[in-house]
């Protein structure tokens, strides 16, 4: 149930970002105003990311490095959209990312489950091993890519390298 729910909602987000109000450029002009350099770079790995890490937690296919795709993106959204804004979500906070990198992390410990492309594959294994190896994979994913891909001044990690 956890990744017929996450799934999904992930696959409509990138898809938004391709296909919502601006489309992708309304994205990369969004992204350029959170430091994120190239824009139209980031916008575009950004929806493909969640659309290929929704379908993939959709189907249990793949799942920790799926998870670990997901949990990526959430901290990249919390270090640059929810940054400083708080806990709640309706104030902008990073409440909603969160709660789904965290169900992630989940997924990935409680394994694909019975009804998964991992379990026809012999690979339908979970435990906390794989939730701490996709987590550890998908912020530092998230921090190499918002160490390299922002502008000095915004940095993710602090202005005193901690």
């Amino acid at each position: 149930m956890l990744r017929l729910t996450v799934g999904p909602m992930m696959v409509i987000h990138g898809l938004n970002k391709v296909r919502g109000p601006g489309g992708l450029a309304g994205t990369a002009s969004y992204f350029e105003s959170l430091g994120l350099q190239p824009a139209a770079v980031h916008a575009r790995v950004a929806a493909a990311t969640e659309i290929s890490t929704g379908a993939m937690l959709t189907l249990g296919a793949g799942t920790p490095w799926a998870s670990a795709g997901v949990i990526g993106v959430m901290t990249s959204a919390a270090a640059t959209d929810h940054k400083g804004k708080g806990f709640f979500i309706f104030k902008g906070g990073w409440e909603y990312v969160g709660v789904v990198g965290a169900v992630a992390a989940v997924i990935a410990a409680l394994g694909p489950g019975r009804f998964s492309v991992d379990r026809v594959r012999g690979k339908d294994k979970g435990g906390l091993l794989r939730a701490v190896l996709a987590s550890a994979v998908g912020i530092g994913s998230a921090l190499g890519v918002l160490t390299v891909g922002r502008r000095p001044t915004d940095s993710p990690i602090g202005s005193d390298g901690a």
